[in-house]
């Protein structure tokens, strides 16, 4: 397969022609940025005839810019490295999320990763008629060129296929099924019998549900399956792996997963201080997310804090040492993190409302799109009012107090005021704290932390310091300070 085969170079110049972009943003990842020359060339190339074809100038009149190192996920669409070239629309190559985006429209190049047909076919044969359920077929994206001779070949049995959605998504609008758009800014994953995930669209008969179904999944073992397991964790599934050209039905690892998040929601329910992080800048919706979140918490009693720093990671999140907890706002195949080796649990929104709302049980349903959660917050506040009952924690064993904050206006006021003073108390502080306290400290906000903290660095106005106290560090390179002997 050739390279304007593979990377979709006539259908991507029809869509940059046919809607009139001048400026156009090629977003790579990492693995593919070694044939981004070559896409380019042949893209001018495509550009210049067609140009010439509509009487405009050559392939110079479109500017094209390549994007690498993604400022989040790669499978989610760059806006923030796109607005810095003022670009009009985003191509994006590789795999793919397919989140609606923000403010710029998106032209998606899924490539085509190999698949023995003939295998595949038999294989999906032979499980539907060994299967009691009708199979229903979803795949990885870069299968997606492949599907209509796979499901051609399987004709007949009682297999049914989903969808790719589309190859082209603009800011706030949604696809249909037909083809269609509507400007609610929202995909769901499920709206009546219609269901969308990761790019997959398909519609089930009146009065079935997933469960009725042996979902047969075409494609590795990446987030974009971890998604589907966990969404559809009722359902039986088989994976068909194209690369190794055979069928895997053990996913007790990827189910082991529900408890991890389970343990992790009834960790963040004992939080006092939470933090936002925000994990897109390009998805529809993911400034209505956070703050439906501050809301959330808000009302739980909890002091919260919204931080932007990139793809997070342990020594990231180290710097915020006075958070309980994180919620981690972004696309459905980014949005699970292990934290196993962070200093605090990260979590969904969805396990955010499961946590911070009083009442509330987890039925075993698992939400990874956190546009299917927004605008849930009033509702679940209606059905859910706060209470000031004590609450008991199964992780402390005992009883405790949510700290609920008052809507009066003057106390609100009155809480800002003795924040700064506790602010710059802490700044003033000496080393009078034990260091016990540092350790069994509830603080309710990031300056009481601050305060209780046992170290805070070198304080040169101590009065029980004296120069003598100090010495000259070393001066000079690693490599040989002045010091050494060489």
């Amino acid at each position: 397969m050739d390279l304007e085969e593979s990377y979709d170079v006539e259908r991507t110049v029809d869509f940059i022609r046919g809607r009139g972009f001048w400026k156009v943003a090629l977003q790579f990842p990492d693995e593919l940025l070694k044939d981004a020359v070559g896409v380019v060339r042949s893209l001018r190339r495509r550009l210049s005839s067609s140009g010439c074809a509509h009487g405009r100038g050559g392939g110079d009149d479109v500017k094209l810019f390549i994007m690498a190192d993604t400022t989040y996920g790669s499978c989610c669409i760059d806006e923030v490295a796109a607005q810095h070239v003022c670009a009009d629309c985003v191509v994006h190559y590789g795999h793919t999320c397919l989140s609606p985006p923000a403010t710029l429209p998106a032209y998606f190049v899924l490539g085509k990763a190999p698949l023995n047909k003939a295998n595949c076919a038999n294989s999906l044969l032979s499980c539907a008629a060994s299967s009691e359920k009708p199979v229903l077929v979803l795949y990885g994206l870069e299968y997606a060129y492949a599907m209509t001779d796979v499901e051609r070949a399987t004709s007949g049995s009682m297999a049914k296929f989903s969808h790719f959605l589309c190859s082209s998504l603009d800011p706030l609008e949604t696809v249909d099924v037909a083809g269609g758009t509507t400007g609610d800014g929202d995909i769901r994953t499920k709206m009546g019998n219609r269901y969308i995930i990761g790019g997959l669209v398909w519609t089930l008969p009146e009065g079935q549900k997933m469960e009725d179904y042996l979902l047969y999944w075409i494609g590795s073992s990446n987030a974009a399956f971890q998604n589907v397991v966990l969404t559809f964790n009722g359902c039986d599934i088989v994976r068909y792996d194209a690369t190794e050209d055979c069928v895997v039905s053990d996913f007790s690892q990827q189910r082991r997963i529900l408890k991890r998040r389970y343990f992790l929601v009834e960790k963040a329910k004992d939080a006092n201080i939470v933090g936002i992080l925000v994990g897109t800048l390009g998805v529809a919706g993911y400034l209505h997310m956070i703050n439906q979140m501050k809301e959330l918490v808000r009302r739980a009693g909890k002091k919260v804090y919204t931080l932007a720093m990139g793809r997070p990671n342990a020594a990231k999140l180290a710097n915020f040492p006075e958070c309980d907890v994180f919620i981690y706002v972004s696309c459905a195949q980014t949005a699970l993190l292990d934290s196993k080796e962070f200093l605090a649990p990260v979590i969904t929104p969805f396990e955010a409302m499961l946590a911070f709302t009083r009442g509330s049980e987890w039925t075993g349903e698992y939400v990874m799109e956190f546009r299917d959660l927004i605008n849930s917050l009033p509702d679940e506040v209606k059905h859910h009012p706060e209470s000031e009952e004590a609450r008991f924690s199964f992780l402390k064993g005992g009883y405790v107090e949510d700290r609920h904050p008052s809507g009066d206006a003057d106390d609100e006021n009155d809480r800002a005021l003795a924040l700064a003073s506790t602010t710059q108390k802490a700044l003033q502080l000496h080393d009078t704290v034990p260091n016990s306290l540092a350790k069994s400290t509830t603080a309710k906000s990031s300056a009481e932390y601050f305060a209780a903290r046992s170290y805070r660095g070198l304080d040169v106005n101590s009065h029980s310091s004296s120069p003598e106290a100090f010495t000259v560090g070393r001066s000079g390179r690693a490599a040989g300070y002045d010091d050494e002997k060489h």
